[in-house]
């Protein structure tokens, strides 16, 4: 099932990987891979390309930055297809998503000769921008007829466990969930409040707006390393979050509640 209707749908350039995704999912439907084994899976993968940025080898750790996007996309086509969608692999595959990504970046400082300082600056930069992403994103879905609900506008309480899963997990996670992407949440809900009353979305909007997707994010990433780039991945970051107002602004100016 789709996550919106045919009128909804839009060029995704954060989504590259959804083919990849869409075939790994559809040779692992019949056998005993769950989507959280996918989940972890990808989560294995970022961890060989944090392996191999530490080691120099940049154009390996591009191959399983951009491996970690296709797969990223599998655990929810699997869900799909098994029809086990679950709040545990939702909240799980966040969770992995923040985690990596602070690693990633803790790495490229590591690696690089950029300051901490800037280092944290640019993970809170790109935090903003796929909440921003995402903000928008779950609001189209939201009001998409028939599309995807797993995800809610706004996460204030643990939701009720779906079949197949406990309520202490859903519990578990939910509250690690809000713990590190709590404020990210409030700082762009702060920022356009209103966004929500917007009946919808224009596609070439949203087209735009993937350019803040995670997948977009670890793309430039895995084309930036090969390059020789990596010193200016932190600071390309910090100047990219920027454009966050530019876009709300957008939104505010164009798409009025």
């Amino acid at each position: 099932m789709s996550k919106l209707t045919a009128q909804d749908k839009f060029l995704d350039l954060s989504d590259y990987g959804r083919p990849f995704g869409k075939f790994l999912a559809n040779n692992l439907k019949n056998t005993r891979f769950t989507p959280i084994h996918v989940t972890l899976l990808f989560g294995i993968s970022g961890l060989i390309a944090i392996g191999c940025i530490l080691q120099n080898h940049y154009f390996f750790a591009a191959f399983f930055i951009l491996l970690k996007s296709g797969i990223d996309a599998a655990d929810g086509e699997l869900a799909r297809l098994k029809n086990t969608p679950s709040y545990t692999g939702r909240y799980l595959d966040s969770v992995f998503d923040i985690i990596l990504n602070f690693m990633f970046f803790m790495t490229i400082c590591y690696v690089s000769k950029t300051t901490i300082w800037f280092t944290i600056l640019a993970f809170i930069g790109i935090q903003l921008q796929g909440t921003l992403y995402n903000y928008y994103y779950v609001i189209l879905r939201t009001k998409s007829i028939g599309g995807d609900s797993t995800s809610k506008i706004f996460e204030y309480k643990s939701p009720k466990a779906l079949p197949g899963e406990t309520q202490k997990s859903v519990d578990i996670l939910f509250k690690i969930y809000i713990l590190v992407y709590g404020v990210f949440d409030k700082i762009i809900h702060f920022l356009d409040r209103d966004a929500y009353k917007v009946k919808t979305f224009p596609n070439w909007f949203m087209s735009l707006l993937s350019v803040y997707g995670l997948g977009f994010q670890l793309l430039i990433i895995a084309v930036m390393l090969p390059l020789n780039l990596i010193e200016y991945i932190v600071p390309f970051f910090i100047i990219y979050t920027v454009f966050i107002f530019v876009l709300i602004g957008i939104r505010k100016v164009l798409f009025k509640a």
